[in-house]
This record gives structure tokens, C-alpha cells and sequence, in this order.
């Protein structure tokens, strides 16, 4: 939480609660590949690389413009990623195993997520209608702004 806190000013251009919090998240999402294998220091370590990475990847992910409200792509894929290969290194296990069984996991979710959704879309939609979508779900569902600091105000003038 720290490093994501320390970085997420020079990085994002401000102090983001979300990169702290989910700086937080990635940071335990980072050891949990093998928090019995390491000595405190390297897993405190690898778990602020990990607050880091998911900061870096609000700031990608906000440049490719690429939509995650709640930062879960760098908290869990990112940091997951990083844990992953960075506790088999420091346990002195096998990188290209590691690496392979990212890969392979990567692809199994993709597929069945692809997969997932095809059917979910023919069954039923997986879409909202774009009145929907102009208002917000919150708004159109609930009724209420759930991020009023985003509403945008037409000009006075």
C-alpha cells in the first residue's frame, strides 16, 4: 500500500485512493504464489513490486483507455502475474515452469470466459440499451449517481 502510495503521485499525476487501496490488494495478491517459501523481507518485497505494477497498470490501462472502474486487471492479473514468476525465482524454482503455467492459465480463463459471454450474449444479451449506457447503470437501475464526481455539467454560458 505503501509503494502504490509513493508512486501513484509521479505516475497518475495525483494521489489515487483506488491505486492505494488496490495497491494494497496487489500486494497480497503478489505472494500469495508462495507465502510459506520466503523469508518477511523478500515477501514484503514482492508484495510492494506488486503495489507498484498495479499502479503502473491503472496508469496503462487509463492510456489505452481501456475501462476498469475498480482496478481489478492490475490488482489480480498483474500482480498475479508478477507474484507468480517473482516467488519462483526467489524460491529457486523453475522460471519457464512458472511461466508456462501462466500461460496455460491465461488461456484456459480467456477461453472459457470467450466462451462464457458468446452464449450468455445469444441467451439473453449481455448488453445494455444505449439510453442505458449514456445514463449509467447506476442511475437507469438504481436511480441515484454512484460517482458524482464524474457527472459532467454542461457550460453556464
Amino acid at each position: 500500500m505503501l509503494a502504490a502510495l509513493i508512486v501513484s503521485r509521479p505516475l497518475l499525476k495525483r494521489v489515487d485512493l483506488l491505486a492505494v487501496l488496490n495497491g494494497a490488494i496487489a500486494g497480497l495478491v503478489s505472494i500469495t504464489a508462495g507465502p510459506d517459501i520466503l523469508p518477511h523481507g523478500l515477501a514484503i518485497l514482492i508484495g510492494a513490486v506488486g503495489g507498484v505494477i498495479c499502479t503502473a497498470g491503472i496508469m496503462l490501462l487509463e492510456r489505452l483507455r481501456i475501462d476498469d472502474v475498480v482496478g481489478a486487471v492490475p490488482a489480480h492479473l498483474f500482480a498475479g502475474i508478477w507474484g507468480t514468476l517473482a516467488v519462483c525465482i526467489a524460491g529457486g524454482y523453475s522460471f519457464g515452469v512458472q511461466l508456462l503455467g501462466v500461460v496455460a492459465i491465461g488461456v484456459f480463463v480467456f477461453g472459457t470466459s470467450w466462451v462464457t459471454w458468446t452464449l450468455i450474449a445469444k441467451a439473453m444479451g449481455a448488453r445494455v440499451s444505449e439510453t442505458v449506457e449514456e445514463l449509467g447503470q447506476d442511475v437507469a437501475e438504481l436511480g441515484i449517481e454512484a460517482y458524482p464526481e464524474f457527472v459532467l455539467m454542461p457550460d453556464s454560458d
